[in-house]
C-alpha cells in the first residue's frame, strides 16, 4: 500500500453457487477521491459494492481501510454509508427523523444530533422541508433526503449503488452535480456503482471498467475515455468505431487496406487487435458519382443518421461490410441512401488490445 492509498481491495473474489460474482478484483483509492464501478448487469458492480459494506463475506482476498483490515469487520462497526436505488426511507417519520435515525442508532446526543441534521439537511437543500414526511416529496427530493442521511453519520467511505438510475433525466443531472459538489466540499472518500458511461465521467476521479466478474482496465475520466487500453472498454463506452487490425511490419492494416503509418503499438508486449478512431476524426463528403474515391478514401453508402445536440451522426456502410460512424457539424448532414466519401485520421486513432 503506498501512503496515498486510502481503500484497498486486495484480491477480491465471490462466487455465487448459481453462477456470477467477482474475481481476483484488486483495486485502491486515495482518500476524498471517488471511484466508480462502471460495466454492464451482472458485471460484478454491485456484488463488490456489498462486500466492501461487510453484506457479503469474500471467498478469498482482504479489504484495507487507511492501513486497517475490515474483512472481517461487521457492517455496523465499518462508519460506512450506503445509498442504495430505491431510497427506503421509512415513510411514518419526517425528513428530520430519517436523516436523523442513523445517529439515534449510534447513541449521539439530542442536541449534536439535531445540529448534524441542519446541516445535512442544509448541505442538501432541504432545511424547509425537514417536517415533511417521504410520500410528500419528489423523487429527486427523497433522493437527497438518503444522500443527507449517508452524509449525517461522517463515514469514512460512502458507497452509492446507481442511486440516480430511477429519476428522469433533467433531475438526474442535476443530483449528479449536487452529489460532486457535496463529495468535493466533504472530502468524502466514495465508491459509486453505475452502467451509465456519462455519469462515470462526471462523477468519478478513477473509473473501473469490469466485465464478467473482473477489472478490466482502471484510469482516469480522461485515460478511460480519450485513450481506452482494452478493446472491450472502447466498445462498451460507445464512444468511437473500434477497427480491427493486423499487424503489417511496424504498422497495423485494417480490413479495407488502410495502413496505419504510425508506430501504433501498446504500451505492453500484447498484441494490438483493432484501433479506435472516433466519430469526429474521420471527414465525409458526398461523393461525386462521375469520379473515383481517390487514394486513402472509402466509398461508402449512409445506412442511418440520427441529430445530436453537437452535430449529426451518420452510420456510414462500407463495401467490406464494415459500418463506422461519423459526425458532422450542424446543417452538413445528408439523408440516408446518400453515397458519401470518407477519409481516416489514422494518427488520431488509439491502439487497443484485447
Amino acid at each position: 500500500m503506498t501512503g496515498t492509498d486510502y481503500l484497498t481491495i486486495s484480491g477480491i473474489s465471490k462466487q455465487y453457487p448459481t453462477g456470477g460474482g467477482v474475481t481476483g478484483v484488486d483495486l485502491t483509492l486515495p482518500r476524498g477521491e471517488m471511484l466508480v464501478l462502471l460495466g454492464p448487469s451482472g458485471c460484478g458492480k454491485t456484488t463488490l459494492l456489498r462486500v466492501l459494506a461487510g453484506l457479503l463475506e469474500p471467498d478469498a482476498g482482504r479489504v484495507l481501510l487507511d492501513g486497517r483490515d475490515l474483512t472481517a469487520v461487521p457492517t455496523h462497526r465499518r462508519n460506512i454509508s450506503m445509498v442504495f436505488q430505491t431510497w427506503a426511507l421509512f415513510p411514518t417519520m419526517s425528513v428530520r427523523d430519517n436523516v436523523g435515525f442513523g445517529l439515534r442508532m449510534r447513541r449521539v446526543p439530542r442536541v449534536e444530533r439535531q445540529q448534524r441534521v441542519d446541516e445535512a439537511l442544509a448541505l442538501v437543500g432541504l432545511a424547509d422541508f425537514a417536517g415533511r414526511k417521504p410520500k410528500q416529496l419528489s423523487g429527486g427530493q427523497q433522493q437527497r433526503v438518503a444522500l443527507a442521511r449517508a452524509i449525517v453519520t461522517r463515514p469514512t467511505v460512502m458507497l452509492l449503488d446507481e442511486p440516480l438510475s430511477s429519476l428522469d433525466h433533467r433531475i438526474r443531472v442535476q443530483l449528479r452535480g449536487q452529489l460532486k459538489r457535496l463529495q468535493r466540499e466533504l472530502g468524502l472518500t466514495g465508491v459509486y456503482v453505475t452502467h451509465d458511461h456519462t455519469e462515470a465521467l462526471a462523477l468519478g476521479d478513477r473509473i473501473a471498467v469490469m466485465d464478467s466478474g473482473r477489472v478490466v482496465e482502471t484510469g482516469t475520466p480522461i485515460d478511460v475515455f480519450s485513450r481506452p487500453r482494452h478493446r472491450y472498454t472502447a466498445e462498451f463506452l460507445g464512444l468511437a468505431n473500434v477497427i480491427p487490425v493486423v499487424p503489417d511490419g511496424r504498422h497495423l492494416r485494417t480490413g479495407f487496406g488502410d495502413v496505419i503509418e504510425t508506430d501504433a503499438r501498446s504500451d505492453t508486449d500484447a498484441p494490438v487487435v483493432a484501433v479506435a478512431v472516433r466519430p469526429d476524426a474521420i471527414r465525409m463528403v458526398e461523393a461525386d458519382p462521375g469520379a473515383g474515391a481517390g487514394a486513402d478514401v472509402h466509398r461508402g453508402v449512409v445506412s442511418a443518421v440520427e441529430y445530436q445536440p453537437g452535430g449529426v451522426l451518420h452510420d456510414v456502410r462500407l463495401p467490406d461490410g464494415t459500418t463506422v460512424q461519423v459526425v458532422v457539424a450542424p446543417g452538413e448532414g445528408v439523408s440516408v441512401g446518400t453515397p458519401v466519401d470518407l477519409a481516416f485520421e489514422w494518427k488520431k486513432a488509439v491502439p487497443l488490445i484485447d
